[in-house]
This record gives structure tokens, sequence and C-alpha cells, in this order.
């Protein structure tokens, strides 16, 4: 079952955006939209801002019950993975596992 999340906030030039994050499937699909946009913008990786307000809504969510401790990890591993520096020569999945 798909789990929708769904905020607003101003941005830098105080227009509105519209941020929507679905996880279907193990996977994170994160799409936004700016006031007076027609079309979504989906991201491949989303910026390390909306990961973390996405973390901020799924912890307030996981404390009255609506959202799951394994949504929450997921989200935390997107942000630990944002913010760990590419290594050269090694692959993403070789870098999770530093024995292998």
């Amino acid at each position: 079952m798909p789990s929708q999340h769904i905020w607003t906030h101003r941005n830098q030039h105080g227009a509105k955006r519209e941020v929507r994050a679905t996880k279907f499937g193990g996977v994170w699909r994160v799409q936004a939209k700016t006031a007076g946009d027609v079309d979504w913008i989906y991201y491949q990786r989303p910026s390390l801002e909306d990961l973390l307000a996405l973390k901020e809504i799924l912890l307030r969510k996981y404390q009255r019950r609506r959202a799951s401790a394994e949504d929450v990890a997921s989200v935390e591993k997107l942000i630990s993975d944002e913010m760990e520096p590419p290594r050269r020569g090694v692959r993403s999945e070789q870098c999770a596992d530093p024995t292998k």
C-alpha cells in the first residue's frame, strides 16, 4: 500500500512550493511544484532539504502511530547516503559495507 506525505513551504523567492513524497514498493518518489506551474517535477535524487523535511514529518506521524518505523529508517538511510561523499572507483552498494 502506498504511503504519501505532502507539505508546503515558501522557497527563497517567496513562492509557495508543494512537495509530495510517496513510498511504493520500498522506493521513495519525490515530486514538487511551485504555485503557478502546471507540471510536477520528479526528482531522481531529492534535495537534502526535502529529505530532512520528510524525516521531520515522518517522526511527527510516527509519534501518533500514523507512520511506520520502517519509513523513518528508510528516509534516514537516504539522508545518510546523500550526506556521504561518493568514493572514487567504488560502486554505491560497496560503499555501504566496508567489509566487502
